[in-house]
């Protein structure tokens, strides 16, 4: 059976009760939850299992011809709506039955569209007014659901104001307050938990990621971000980050013009994450909590934090929160870096 068609294992028991209920199937479902739990796999998979004509407990069988399709990338009934980009990482292949036409389209491009635009949704209308191929369902898989801007929202909105017969949608979306308040009306929400410790260890390990506790800690627990992150080649923690927070547990003043010559070299998102990460440890810390993100730094962690103010945290925290959601297209990327490293400097300053 095809990767795809498969739920991760914290997601079979949850998978098979919701699929139980197939054949009173809502026609939209917002699935939702911490990124990097799996939400992508689990809609593909779901998707799998609905076009499936032999399931096994509700779950794809992987053996009659709607899996066997599937597994070819050219099962009929299904579509895969999803930014340009998105689909080149994913390896599309162009032109695909289960690809929205985009993959194609992007290879003339230089920069790929990271949006899901209205374009991808018009073009599959006769789609939507044509009878399935197999008599069963049509799916319809769109991740992720916050890379539509107002247009294509919109138009997603007309089609489920007057759905399709036979036709499941699959949202994905980190957080459901990122979209179009109508659109969410429109769908039935499915959360999906983050997975306990000890399983999402056992399926690290299985994946044979070294250090997979220190990296499940670095990705907020959340095991597929946690082996994407220890496919970089990086450390669990970064040392730049170490370097950082060493002289501050000394109350000291880090040199933020060697930091700043390192962290130039990175895009800004990378590093910015990983300063958010770095607070909400100084603020569990200073709340006197088990650091969450960066065991290895605990210690000098709750020394910095015995230094600091908890309201100059808690503020340079929602200040990096901001910085992040214009890291993509910073103005001057060598003033936000030092601007950056004083300002969380001066967070950590002992109170006067």
């Amino acid at each position: 059976m095809s990767d795809l068609a498969q739920f991760l294992p914290w997601q079979a028991s949850l998978a098979a009760s919701w699929l139980s209920q197939r054949e009173r199937f809502a026609h939209a479902w917002l699935i939702h939850g911490l990124p990097g739990i799996g939400k992508r796999q689990f809609a593909l998979a779901a998707a799998a299992s609905l076009l499936c004509e032999s399931p096994l407990q509700g779950l794809a069988c992987g053996h009659c011809a709607a899996c066997l399709w599937l597994a070819s990338g050219n099962h009929p009934d299904l579509r895969r709506i999803r930014p340009e980009a998105v689909a080149l990482e994913e390896g599309a292949a162009a032109g695909g039955a289960e690809d929205d036409g985009e993959a194609a389209a992007s290879a003339a491009k230089k920069a790929p569209s990271k949006d899901i635009r209205v374009e991808q949704l018009r073009v599959l209308s006769p789609w939507f007014n044509t009878a399935t191929h197999r008599g069963g369902w049509r799916v319809a898989v769109l991740y992720p659901a916050q890379a539509m801007n107002s247009i294509s929202a919109n138009a997603l909105l007309k089609v489920l104001e007057e759905p399709p017969e036979h036709t499941v949608f699959l949202l994905v979306a980190d957080a459901p307050d990122r979209l179009l308040p109508t659109l969410v009306s429109r769908c039935r929400r499915l959360p999906l938990p983050v997975p306990g410790k000890p399983e999402s260890l056992a399926w690290l390990e299985a994946q044979g990621v070294a250090e997979a506790g220190q990296w499940l800690a670095a990705a907020g627990g959340a095991p597929l971000l946690a082996m994407q992150l220890a496919q970089t080649g990086a450390s669990p923690c970064p040392e730049w980050l170490n370097q950082l927070v060493a002289p501050l547990a000394r109350a000291q003043a880090p040199d933020i013009g060697q930091l700043a010559d390192h962290l130039e070299k990175m895009p800004a998102d990378v590093w910015i994450d990983a300063l958010q990460r770095l607070f909400l440890d100084l603020l569990l810390a200073a709340s006197g909590a088990p650091v969450r993100y960066f065991p290895s730094l605990e210690k000098q962690t709750r020394l910095a934090a015995r230094h600091a103010a908890m309201a100059s945290l808690a503020d340079t925290a929602k200040w990096l929160a901001q910085q992040r959601a214009v890291a993509g297209h910073p103005l001057n990327a060598k003033l936000l870096v030092h601007s950056t490293l004083q300002r969380v400097a001066m967070a950590c300053r002992p109170a006067s």
